[in-house]
């Protein structure tokens, strides 16, 4: 089963609004999804920059989304835990949380993936990308992906 993810903000290959970047409000995006397959029991969503001069930037690591949970508003708060049991790990701004776009030079791909999984994840509050990604290591159901572009003018 394909689950798919997408944002009133922007669309897919798109430039992500300012308000959602650094140079704005540095707020992140609304993002709606669909249920995930038979068995799922949390989502995680990872957000990074592949074109980051220094390699992959992660800029939002969220983890045990409730499974009957599809959708984010806008401004999820910068805390280590969310009302549902949801937590946020560490960016590589070094917070929790979102952190927006804000490349040093020219246009940059933001991806927003999304994964069904068939656990919750045994992680506490401010992991980091590569710990979620290992304890996802064969517990992924389906994923998808938002990819959005940002250039700071």
């Amino acid at each position: 089963m394909e689950i798919n993810i997408k944002s009133a903000a922007f669309v897919p290959g798109g430039k992500i609004p300012w308000k959602y970047t650094c140079d704005g409000m540095d707020i992140s995006p609304p993002l709606t999804w669909t249920s995930g397959p038979e068995g799922t029991k949390a989502f995680a969503l990872i957000c990074d920059d592949p074109d980051a001069p220094m390699g992959t930037w992660v800029h939002w690591v969220l983890f045990n989304l409730p499974a009957n949970i599809t959708e984010l508003r806008e401004n999820v708060p910068p805390e280590r835990e969310l009302e549902g049991g949801a937590k946020q790990g560490m960016n590589d701004f070094r917070k929790i949380g979102y952190g927006g776009p804000c490349p040093p030079g020219g246009t940059h791909r933001y991806f927003f993936k999304l994964y069904a999984l068939d656990v919750e994840i045994n992680l506490e509050a401010g992991a980091t990308k590569e710990e979620l990604l290992n304890a996802m290591e064969g517990h992924i159901l389906a994923e998808a992906q938002l990819m959005g572009r940002y250039e700071r003018s």
